[in-house]
């Protein structure tokens, strides 16, 4: 059974971190590089980042299960890689229900972000929120990577 919950453990951190790695570093940029206008592509990538949000919570939740029955122990949260984990979950809370939920607030208010003159109040905040959206997504893989390599170590 501790191999099957190791499984899960790497496989979730694997899942979270590929979502991630693959929304930044693919469909983000084809989404700017493709569609017809920056808002169309903006609002791709928020549908987009949602639904990574959402996957990374289950992960991160089958992640910590895995961990308390590999070692048969609450105790197992507060090892370094689950604390890493539990990092990430926070993260993408405050992502999701904080940041990237006033983006879209935002962006419905502006109508449009590209054609918002950036001094404007509404660009500003957007703007400022993009970057800490940007920032706290690459802290989560950071951190996942992190958890990625503690939980595939030779234990001893």
């Amino acid at each position: 059974m501790t191999t099957f919950f190791r499984f899960l453990e790497v496989f979730a951190l694997g899942t979270w971190l590929g979502a991630v790695i693959y929304l930044s570093f693919v469909v983000a940029p084809g989404a700017f590089g493709v569609l017809g206008n920056r808002d169309q592509a903006g609002a791709l990538v928020g549908l987009v980042l949602g639904r990574l949000h959402i996957l990374g919570c289950i992960a991160g939740s089958v992640y910590l299960l895995a961990a308390m029955a590999r070692a048969r122990s609450l105790a197992a949260v507060v090892k370094p890689a689950a604390l890493a984990v539990i990092l990430m979950l926070a993260l993408t809370i405050v992502s999701q229900w904080g940041v990237t939920s006033r983006l879209a607030s935002l962006r419905m208010q502006m109508g449009s972000v590209d054609a918002t003159p950036r001094e404007n109040p509404l660009r500003v905040e957007f703007d400022k929120l993009h970057r800490m959206s940007v920032r706290l997504e690459g802290t989560v893989l950071l951190a996942g990577l992190v958890a990625l390599f503690l939980t595939v170590r030779n234990q001893t």
